[in-house]
Parts: structure tokens; C-alpha cells; sequence
């Protein structure tokens, strides 16, 4: 086990806060409750909401790891089913009820709060359109709306960042997402190919290019370049993500490492059953192999 960095300790404290929005049941609950059924229409209505009603070209773009056909059978089809504004307010209401049980007896939730909103103020925005849209909404006044919006703001200020990362590699959509099940030794495919809909064709075309760039060799598996590659990649996103943390400073960051952890390990073990770990986001504020 190696120590992580501070980015992806916070990572892996704040991804879980947002998570609940699309994997916990009270998450998708409360879109269904306003006329927004199915898993992905909810996620695309609740995570594009902070742009308007935007067409799928935007959210292509942004979303990146997504095949742009499944982006279209989403959008802007569910702009007729709910309005962004319904939507932001239906997302947050999700969250509220999913983490009101996971801070159920666990102090410091409101300390736990104004660290993350003081991290979240400090994220910058320019090149990062996600971040920028969520960080540009009103600030709940309760401290689980709270929790949750900086959480938002801080996992796509990280996420802007590592797609920039991923464009400057000159990795594409299906690209990113092929690399990624090969470094996972090809473990993962059967759930990340459907979740960003690319077709059998297209997901074998972008592994034919990565071999003939030399991240993969001839059965597919991940070369040495491409170890290699990741791990620049990730120390670039962690720089890229470095500015909340520093501006908090090493000790209110340390503290908030001790009031998240309960609540993040609270909720991954409530998600189990629903919330995908492919990506490889550690667990809360432990070491990585």
C-alpha cells in the first residue's frame, strides 16, 4: 500500500457525498417523484441542469467518456419532461434525504460543511465548465445542502481538470474508457462499456488506435507507456485539483479528512449494491496498491 495524496484523500471523501445524488435510492427517488424515470435520464437532467436546457453537443463535450449517441437519446428529450430548474431542485432534495442517515449520529456535519464551502470557494473555474456551472448556483442554507453542493463543485473542479489532463494525452471518449479497463488488467468492461454506451465496433476501434500508439500490445493489454502514462496523468490531476487544499491549509484540511471519513464510509457501504467503484476511487482516506 502506498500513502495517497492529499488531493485523492479528499477525493475519496467528497466523491462519495455527491455520489448519492444518481446511486442512492432516495437520489433517484426523488426525480422519479417529479416525472423523471429511468436511471440515466435522471443523471443526465440532474448533472447537465447547472448549464440550462442545453442540447447534447455541450454535454458531450463535458461529459467526454460518454458515447455521444447515448448523450442524444437523453438530451434535450428531457428538457420536455422537467425543467434544469425542477431538476437542481429535485437533485438536491435527493441528496438531503440520502445524507441525512449517513451523518445520523456523527458530530462536526456543520464544521464538516463551512471546511467544504471554504475548499469549494477556493476551486478555480476557468477551463472548467462543470465546475464554474455548480460553483455559479445559490449556496443552501442548511448544512447538508451545503455538504453536498461544495462536494459537487470540488468532484467536478477535479473531474474539469482530469479530462483536460486525458485531452493534453491525446486520449478521446472511447479511448479514455478502453485505457482504463486496461490498466484494470481488462476487468470492467461488461459495466463501463454499456455505462457510456459505446458500441462493440467503436469500443474495438479505439483499442485498435491505442495499440497502434503503444498504450496496449496485441491481446489489449495495457504496455508499460501506458503505466506510465497513468501515472503522470493522475500527479497532473491531483496538481489540477490542488488549489481548494491549499488555500484550506494543512491542518483545517487534515481536519476535515477526520470529519468526512465516518460519513464517506457510511455511505460506500450503504451504495454497495449500486454505485460502480471501476473507476478505481479508493476508499475513504486509506492507501492505494
Amino acid at each position: 500500500m502506498t500513502e495517497l495524496s492529499t488531493e485523492r484523500r479528499l477525493w475519496s471523501l467528497y466523491e462519495p457525498l455527491h455520489a448519492v445524488s444518481y446511486f442512492a435510492p432516495q437520489g433517484r427517488a426523488a426525480f422519479e417523484e417529479v416525472g423523471v424515470r429511468g436511471f440515466w435520464r435522471g443523471y443526465f437532467a440532474g448533472r447537465a441542469a447547472p448549464l440550462g436546457p442545453v442540447g447534447a453537443a455541450p454535454v458531450i463535450a463535458a461529459f467526454y467518456g460518454f458515447a455521444p449517441q447515448m448523450v442524444q437519446r437523453a438530451l434535450p428529450d428531457v428538457w420536455t419532461r422537467i425543467t434544469p430548474e425542477a431538476a437542481l431542485e429535485a437533485r438536491l432534495e435527493g441528496a438531503r434525504r440520502a445524507l441525512g442517515p449517513a451523518v445520523e449520529g456523527i458530530s462536526g456535519v456543520d464544521e464538516a460543511a463551512a471546511l467544504l464551502r471554504e475548499a469549494a470557494a477556493n476551486a478555480e473555474v476557468y477551463g472548467r465548465i462543470l465546475a464554474a456551472a455548480n460553483a455559479a448556483l445559490p449556496w443552501p442554507q442548511d448544512a447538508l445542502g451545503t455538504m453536498w453542493l461544495a462536494a459537487t463543485i470540488l468532484r467536478e473542479h477535479r473531474g474539469d481538470g482530469h479530462l483536460a489532463a486525458l485531452l493534453v494525452e491525446g486520449l478521446d471518449g472511447a479511448e479514455a474508457m478502453v485505457w482504463r479497463v486496461a490498466l484494470n488488467d481488462g476487468r470492467g468492461r461488461k459495466m463501463a462499456q454499456p455505462a457510456r454506451g459505446w458500441s462493440d465496433e467503436e469500443w474495438d476501434a479505439a483499442r485498435t488506435r491505442l495499440h497502434q500508439r503503444g498504450y496496449l500490445d496485441g491481446e489489449g493489454a495495457a504496455t508499460e507507456k501506458a503505466r506510465w502514462a497513468y501515472k503522470t496523468l493522475e500527479e497532473t490531476t491531483d496538481q489540477l485539483a490542488a488549489r481548494p487544499w491549499q488555500a484550506l491549509g494543512p491542518e483545517r484540511t487534515e481536519r476535515l479528512v477526520v470529519l468526512l471519513t465516518p460519513i464517506a464510509e457510511r455511505i460506500n457501504a450503504e451504495l454497495g449494491p449500486y454505485y460502480p467503484n471501476w473507476i478505481k476511487l479508493p476508499m475513504p482516506a486509506q492507501g492505494a496498491s
